[in-house]
């Protein structure tokens, strides 16, 4: 770290952040020792409200908007949207932007988190600085129009403010006291607080250990890892390697791969009619690249 309200590479510091993310963190340690008094539905609750904030981001900001490896229907990308803004990441729009300037330039000073620059930086400092000017430069020679032509992400970007407190904060405390009178400082500390803060982790973690610990069977030359503990955490984004590797694919993973819930919700989608053209990584194509560029583990 530098000095004088800088980090390397001159990146100012944003106190805001640091301040927030420290009190954020801090209401979830305390909310740890609720969870002994609170109603297990409750707690249950608070799993569902996670679930559903890992699919915004998962199904909803990375897949389908980030990456166009499935289109869904008119109902579907509202619900996306609206778990989107329980999962308080940035809205759609700016969330994807970032992500695909990564997939663009990973591992080097435009990438965002540049997991380079170790462990913590990829995590959550990167959050604590400003972008790095080529994150900011060369993110302006990338096509985002796709994104602002859908009016579900519009909307969302117009209103996300709005949203994120509705969604993130008062409706995951307001519906365990309404239903079964749980108090209202549970709800919000166990429901809210404590569920934004692991959902907040967890994908971070896509951005730190599956970027630096794991191995590499489709490439070998590239930093993102197949990690296993990310992927139980992460619904199934942990198989980062071959994200990396085939990032069109909508499963993010090769499809029948262990663990991948989001890959179940997209395909429960589409037997329901709401996904349609799911783009996969043929597997003669998975199986000649990982002969070519893979490190040998699969």
């Amino acid at each position: 770290a530098g000095t004088a309200g800088t980090a390397g590479g001159g990146q100012a510091i944003v106190w805001r952040n640091v301040v927030l993310m420290g009190l954020l963190h801090l209401g979830a340690v305390y909310a740890l020792s609720l969870v002994p008094r609170a109603h297990i539905l409750t707690l249950l609750w608070a799993y569902f409200c996670f679930l559903m904030t890992a699919l915004g981001v998962t199904a909803g900001a990375h897949r389908l908007w980030s990456h166009r490896s499935y289109k869904a229907k008119l109902p579907l990308r509202i619900f996306l949207a609206a778990a989107n803004s329980m999962a308080f990441q940035n809205d759609i729009y700016e969330w994807s932007r970032d992500h695909r300037v990564h997939h663009k330039y990973s591992e080097t000073d435009a990438d965002p988190h540049n997991a380079r620059r170790g462990f913590f930086f990829s995590h959550i400092g990167w959050l604590f600085v400003r972008k790095h000017r080529d994150v900011i430069e060369k993110g302006r020679k990338l096509d985002f129009t796709d994104l602002l032509d859908d009016p579900v992400v519009r909307f969302q970007r117009k209103y996300y403010k709005s949203s994120v407190v509705l969604m993130c904060f008062v409706i995951p405390t307001v519906v365990p006291w309404y239903l079964w009178g749980e108090s209202l400082w549970n709800a919000y500390f166990l429901a809210s607080i404590l569920r934004y803060t692991i959902s907040l982790n967890v994908t971070w973690l896509v951005n730190s250990a599956a970027h630096m610990y794991g191995n590499r069977p489709y490439d070998k030359n590239i930093n993102p890892r197949q990690n296993t503990l990310v992927t139980l955490g992460a619904i199934g984004e942990g198989f980062h390697n071959y994200h990396h590797t085939f990032p069109f694919d909508y499963s993010a993973s090769e499809l029948g791969l262990k663990f991948n819930p989001t890959t179940w919700f997209i395909d429960f989608m589409f037997w329901l009619g709401l996904v349609t053209d799911r783009k996969q990584a043929p597997k003669e194509m998975i199986q000649a690249r990982k002969e070519r560029t893979g490190d040998g583990s699969a």
